[in-house]
């Protein structure tokens, strides 16, 4: 105010001077004076806004103020997620206090002094805040959630999607029918162990067995671990129905437990042959029993029952001899002496390989030029005396032989495996085909037609599609479109479960 006045009165002696002095002093102090009370009705005018402004200013913090107290004399609730409620005020800014609990029980009201509760002072609160408590019982709600609410479960099962219980029990029956690789039901490699993924693999596809290799057996405990697992898991995952747990130990030069789990040691079959000692047969055959019941296996792949006809087939020492008598003899030694501990024994690979020249491996097709003649009088010799004895299974291999007629691999032969294999020689125990995998199979078929040619011609278990679940779905579709009868399917169900029972793998 001060500067501004000073300013003024420079302004009028500059206005002075510049009139040439034609005002009297009079009318200078005229002017002087009407200047004096202008400005100092400006700086009254002035005064009297800050004035103003102070004390609007002074009742704003009075209001802020007093609101915070409100705030802070407010009384808030908070329900926890247990049921249970809380109460907490303040009596005084800054002085929290807490419910009293007698007993595990909220005493009666909200601040608590020396074990009593201020009463008046929640009660007084509770009335002032109104509005604010429900505002600050929100935002206190929201700092325990500590994690989102999961959404409330349906109180009733949806009823547009059906489960198609028929398709459940095909699909489950058909599965039995096959044999695969524990990497091809889980999609790991190597397998070996059996946890939730072989759980959940045989709950998707409840299949009939298992076969194991060299890869998948690391010692003795942890064999028996892996191959105990997939049984229990198995039979946990479909109404108590075991597994067929299978092993090639054969002896010899095809030993996967003996080579790498330290099971007995045997001779090529070919040195117990030259003896022809069925007692030695039977021994040789219970050693094989019992090693692989002891390790948790109840399927063997053995007896070879060819006959060695060819020097040139890819068998060689695996056969016992060249004689099918003296095949005969041992081979019905070796079942006996298997299946006499508890496993299942297989005769293979009918119609017989030993004539062949070739390898079903690796060749696109493996062709024998025998006539059935020829067969039931060399072939066929030690395969009945097999089935004779008891045996449980018959693999039927996948050479083509010209005798028989129809130009197809015999495991895809319905004259092999039924006019053959169950009607001339009798077999009513279960076929299973050689590996689908080879490349006499896998090399001209799609894994869905070859097992859908494998069940037409008579077979009951599929062993080692190259793709297994496209082998389902062919046999599943098969049936849809009538090309396979259901009652093909439980026909060969019925096989698999009374050997299954047959062996204590139910229940």
């Amino acid at each position: 105010m001060k500067k501004r006045y000073q300013i003024t009165s420079l302004l009028l002696c500059a206005a002075m001077l510049l009139s040439g002095c034609g005002r009297q002093s009079e009318e200078v102090a005229e002017d002087v004076e009407t200047t004096t009370v202008v400005t100092t009705a400006v700086e009254e005018t002035e005064a009297a806004t800050e004035a103003e402004t102070e004390k609007a200013t002074t009742k704003a913090k009075k209001d802020k103020k007093d609101k915070e107290k409100t705030t802070t004399l407010a009384v808030t609730t908070t329900v926890v997620s247990s049921g249970t409620t809380i109460v907490s005020g303040t009596t005084k800014a800054g002085e929290k206090a807490s419910t009293q609990k007698n007993g595990g029980k909220s005493s009666n009201g909200g601040a608590s002094n020396g074990g009593r509760t201020n009463k008046r002072s929640t009660a007084a609160a509770t009335t002032k805040a109104g509005a604010v408590t429900t505002k600050t019982t929100t935002t206190t709600t929201k700092a325990v959630q500590t994690e989102p609410t999961a959404p409330a479960l349906p109180t009733e099962a949806p009823t547009d999607a059906p489960i198609d219980t028929h398709d459940a029990e095909l699909t489950r029956k058909i599965c039995q029918m096959f044999v695969i690789t524990p990497e091809a039901l889980t999609g790991f490699s190597p397998v070996t162990a059996a946890k939730e993924g072989t759980r959940s693999a045989l709950s998707n596809y409840p299949v009939g067995g298992l076969i194991y290799f060299a890869a998948n057996l690391n010692s003795v405990s942890q064999a028996q671990t892996m191959l105990a697992n997939s049984m229990a898991y198995a039979k946990e995952t479909n109404d108590g129905i075991g597994l067929f747990l299978c092993v090639d130990e054969e002896g010899g030069l095809v030993a996967r437990c003996a080579n790498k789990l330290g099971t007995t040691k045997l001779s090529p079959m070919a040195t117990y042959g030259a003896r022809n000692d069925w007692n030695e047969a039977f021994s040789v055959g219970q050693t094989l029993g019992n090693d692989i019941r002891y390790i948790g296996f109840n399927v063997d792949f053995a007896p070879v029952a060819d006959v060695n006809l060819d020097p040139g087939n890819e068998l060689g020492t695996r056969i016992f001899s060249s004689d099918p008598n003296v095949v005969a003899n041992m081979v019905s030694g070796v079942v006996q002496g298997i299946q006499s501990t508890g496993a299942a024994a297989t005769l293979k690979h009918f119609p017989g390989l030993g004539a062949e020249n070739g390898n079903a491996h690796n060749d696109v097709a493996v062709y024998i030029d025998r006539s059935l003649d020829q067969l039931r009088a060399e072939e066929f010799v030690p395969f009945r005396a097999g089935i004779d004895a008891g045996s449980d299974f018959v693999m039927v291999s996948h050479q083509i032989v010209s005798g028989v007629g129809d130009g197809l691999p015999a495991c895809l032969s319905d004259t092999v495996c039924t006019d053959l294999l169950r009607g001339e020689l009798g077999f009513q125990g279960l076929i299973v085909t050689d590996s689908l995998q080879m490349n006499t199979i896998s090399g001209t078929y799609s894994s869905g037609e070859a097992a859908v040619r494998a069940i037409e011609a008579g077979v009951d278990v599929i062993l080692m599609p190259m793709d297994f679940p496209a082998a389902v779905e062919g046999v599943k579709n098969a049936v849809a479109t009538g090309r396979i009868s259901e009652e093909r399917i439980n026909e060969s169900y019925d096989r698999i479960i009374a050997e299954k029972y047959k062996l204590g793998l139910i229940g």
